[in-house]
């Protein structure tokens, strides 16, 4: 082992400038063992490193390499396993835990102490050692005598260092200067003995030769001490002098202390006397202002505004700790109070007379207004109170009662003043669609509560001249389709329209105008800002003046209201002001509605159009809110419409000694679609009305089924051709994207009742022939080769020529002169379908001409026997019976 060590500080650790300590043979636990060596080494270098090096022979050779090295801090715990009972395995838990199996216990003994003397020594980080014998530590310590044994070794190790190279010149020097030493070391350690004596005395002589001087340097110092004493004397003499000086220059330091703190005074003190006169003084000019001044005038609406802001500025300083206290201080808030009082109150009472006389003024043009059917702008009325918006903003953040009360009075008289110009507004458009306001009571109008002022006599005169006598009309596609265009009245519905499309023009700005000075004139914010928007603001605003800025003079008297409380305030007036007009307009529409059902149809799309760009300019708005409700109604009415016309469709009834024809409910629902479609070509949303068509001709296909089931004067066939053939050339011609499923429907109805109808009715001019034949397709279909047929008794070729006889050329187009007319009375003149209808059944003739000759010729070949008209005669026959009618 000793052999191995010395290799291993001389290959491994002295070129890292290190020196090995301890060294154990071990082997991994449990593992197939594979000897290495765990080494516990430190660094020549200072600071000393404590190195845990695990070194591993080579596979390729016999020397050995450095594999793994731990620094020794980073050791948490040593474990022997058993401290009573000898045991080759211990671990050593580093980042984490390493088990070894030691090839001998005493080299295991040897290193833990190593490890345990090094942790003492160089480490300030205590290891834990567990299961370690206390007898191996405690001969592990050096004490009293024992010290250089116990610690022989680690002492000598760690005190052992190498010669330099000038240390080895200098004993190659001295050895060469006794070349007798290597030989006779005896003689050698004489002559170092020797020489060690001559330095000896040498040094004992020269420290007798120094006393003298000894003694010289001591009274030196004997000297100075004395030089010490008195200069202290001097500086206590010295500072006994400083310290009257000082006393007297504190005093002197206190007084101009006392000095400057009453200038700092002074100057304090004239900053708060001068920023209490500058910012709680209010000019006499503005003050008269205030108690005394013009609020009917600009310029004294602008003095007013002007002090009302200088008082809030007033009193909105912030007065600083103890201000409050001054009386003069709380004399003059008090001033400011009783003026902002003082001022409130006249500004209130001048609002409240302003609303009353405007109220009055507006009335005077009610009938001029009403008889234009126009209603009354208030423009010039909302200009001039704008002219007060800066005080209402000033009243609203200063006196929240007032400006509440000013709201509720506001409301309440232009309340009045709208509903009487709305309801006489609606009176004049019911008189104006229904003609004069006898035949309106027919309808169930009997006027507005408030009877028309002025000139309700000329009013109707000039409805009467306008519109002149009409009937009331209660639509439905019955009436329709029994009606000419010039009996629908179109100029009846036109003109409703327009008068409906008026209506709702003139409310709209009339609403939008309102909302718009009430949130001007209250100063509310109409819809919450959307984040990352810029709040418009008038330019006066957002010059720094008060009014670009909240405040709150009342304390915790009342809050500042959001952006969406005050947009529901505004909402909230907007109800209260124009209350009639939601009532009024369901009056209206239910009015339009009885005059005529398919007045709806108007109403839906100006309903809609003015509801869509309400919504585009404010969602929430009431004219958005109340156009949206009144939509709900139309909608409803529109739909009950549509109902109506459906349940008309399942009562109708026809006549059992006339042919049909086409049904009226399928002409009126021709018609209602091109209404329809005139009406919504510009419309924004049509989805109602595709839904309407949807229900409608489900209903009118139904129904057409119906009657054509219940027909007894006309074939089910004709009924059904016919009015599928209306339906497919009504939807191709309107080109109604919805129902164009519904038109290859009435496309595929029509032509497979149209053939139907052929088939069925050329089976009666050949009847026995049909017969005959059908006879022999009934044989081959049992069997029967076809060119047996012949051999059977009922078709023998003597049968077949006296079935052929039995319809020569002139019975046959007899015949066929017969169905033209038959035909002829089971269809209508109008759908003009006869020549179609003729030509259909040339074609089917021509067909079953040609299946009979075939037949003839596979069930009796060689017979000679054919039919006693060809195709031409048959061709010639249906162009002369067509030409002949």
């Amino acid at each position: 082992m000793t052999a191995i060590k010395h290799a291993l500080q001389r290959d491994i650790f002295t070129p890292n400038d290190e020196r090995l300590l301890s060294i154990v043979n071990v082997c991994k636990a449990g593992k197939k063992k594979k000897n290495c060596f765990l080494c516990a080494t430190v660094t020549t270098e200072r600071p000393v490193q404590v190195n845990v090096v695990k070194v591993k022979k080579s596979d390729k050779g016999d020397f050995y390499k450095r594999q793994t090295a731990w620094i020794l801090r980073d050791l948490a715990v040593v474990d022997a396993k058993d401290a009573n009972k000898e045991n080759p395995e211990f671990d050593l838990h580093f980042e984490k835990v390493y088990k070894w199996l030691a090839s001998s216990i005493a080299e295991k003994n040897s290193f833990i102490s190593c490890i345990w003397k090094l942790n003492q020594r160089y480490l300030r980080k205590k290891i834990e050692f567990v299961n370690v014998s206390s007898q191996l530590l405690e001969e592990s310590v050096p004490s009293g005598e024992n010290q250089s044994v116990a610690g022989g070794d680690e002492e000598s190790l760690d005190e052992y260092q190498e010669l330099n190279a000038r240390e080895e010149q200098d004993i190659e020097i001295m050895m060469d200067g006794c070349e007798y030493a290597i030989s006779n070391a005896e003689a050698f350690a004489e002559k170092l003995s020797s020489e060690l004596q001559v330095l000896d005395g040498a040094n004992i002589q020269s420290i007798m030769a120094s006393e003298k001087q000894v003694n010289t340097l001591m009274q030196l110092l004997d000297e100075a001490l004395k030089e010490v004493d008195e200069i202290e004397y001097k500086l206590s003499s010295y500072e006994e002098m400083l310290q009257s000086v000082k006393e007297q220059m504190d005093h002197i330091s206190q007084s101009n202390d006392l000095i400057q703190l009453s200038n700092t005074n002074n100057v304090k003190l004239l900053e708060e006397i001068e920023f209490l006169v500058n910012y709680l003084d209010l000019s006499k000019g503005h003050i008269k202002a205030l108690t005394d001044g013009d609020l009917s005038s600009s310029k004294g609406i602008e003095a007013c505004t002007n002090a009302a802001e200088a008082l809030l500025q007033c009193m909105n300083v912030a007065l600083r700790p103890g201000h409050e206290e001054l009386h003069a201080v709380r004399q003059q808030q008090q001033q400011f109070r009783d003026l902002r009082e003082q001022f409130a109150r006249r500004l209130t009472n001048h609002l409240n007379n302003v609303f009353v006389q405007q109220g009055h003024d507006q009335s005077s043009s009610l009938a001029q207004h009403s008889i234009e059917l126009t209603l009354p702008k208030h423009l010039p009325f909302h200009r001039d109170l704008l002219r007060y918006a800066k005080l209402m903003e000033w009243l609203k953040n200063t006196d929240r009662e007032k400006y509440e009360g000013l709201n509720k009075n506001y409301v309440d008289y232009i309340s009045r003043l709208y509903e009487r110009e709305i309801k006489e507004f609606f009176e004049v458009a019911k008189i104006k669609m229904t003609g004069t306001s006898k035949e309106g009571k027919k309808f169930g109008l009997h006027g507005s509560s408030g009877k028309l002022t002025g000139s309700t006599s000329s009013l109707n005169k000039l409805s009467v001249q306008g519109s002149g006598n009409r009937r009331s009309q209660s639509s439905s596609l019955l009436d329709m389709g029994n009606m000419s265009a010039s009996d629908l009245d179109v100029a009846d519905r036109t003109k409703f329209d327009k008068i409906f499309e008026q209506v709702l023009s003139e409310l709209e700005p009339l609403c939008l105008a309102e909302q718009d000075f009430i949130s001007k004139f209250f100063k509310l914010q109409q819809s919450p800002a959307l984040p990352g928007s810029v709040v418009q603001t008038d330019s006066n605003e957002v010059d720094g003046g008060y009014l670009s800025r909240p405040h709150n003079l009342l304390g915790d008297k009342f809050s500042v209201p959001s952006e969406k409380e005050e947009a529901s305030i505004i909402r909230s007036m907007m109800i209260k002001v124009f209350r009639c007009i939601e009532p009024e307009l369901n009056n209206l529409i239910s009015l339009g509605d009885k005059i005529d059902s398919f007045n709806s149809l108007y109403m839906l799309v100006k309903m809609s159009h003015h509801v869509w760009t309400a919504e585009n300019v404010d969602p929430a708005s009431f004219l958005s809110t109340t156009l949206g409700n009144v939509l709900v109604t139309v909608k409803r009415n529109f739909d009950k419409c549509i109902w109506n016309q459906m349940k008309q469709m399942e009562d109708v009834k026809i006549s059992k000694k006339s042919k049909v024809g086409i049904l009226p409910f399928v002409r009126g629902f021709e018609e209602f679609a091109e209404l329809a479609e005139s009406i919504f070509r510009s419309a924004e949303r049509r989805g109602d009305l595709d839904k309407a068509y949807t229900k409608l001709i489900r209903a009118v296909y139904n129904n057409v089924e119906k009657v054509a089931n219940e027909s007894q004067k006309t074939p089910r066939d004709v009924v059904m051709m016919e009015n599928f053939h209306h339906i497919f050339s009504t939807l191709s011609r309107l080109k109604i994207a919805c129902l164009e499923t519904e038109r290859r429907e009435a496309k595929h109805k029509y032509t497979e009742h149209l053939q139907s109808y052929v088939i069925y009715s050329l089976g009666q001019p050949l009847e026995k022939l049909n017969h005959f034949f059908e006879g022999i397709e009934a044989r081959v279909a049992q069997g029967i080769r076809e060119e047996e047929v012949s051999y059977q008794l009922a078709f023998n070729k003597q049968e077949l020529r006296k079935v052929i006889k039995e319809y020569p050329g002139k019975e046959v187009k007899k015949g066929l002169d017969n169905l033209y007319r038959k035909v002829d009375k089971h269809l209508c003149e109008e759908e003009n379908l006869l020549q179609v209808m003729w030509h259909s059944m040339q074609d089917e003739f021509i067909r079953q001409y040609k299946h009979f000759e075939g037949l003839i010729g596979r069930c009796y070949p060689g017979s000679g026997i054919t039919m006693e008209f060809t195709i031409q005669d048959i061709l010639e026959y249906f162009s002369s019976i067509a030409q002949s009618h």
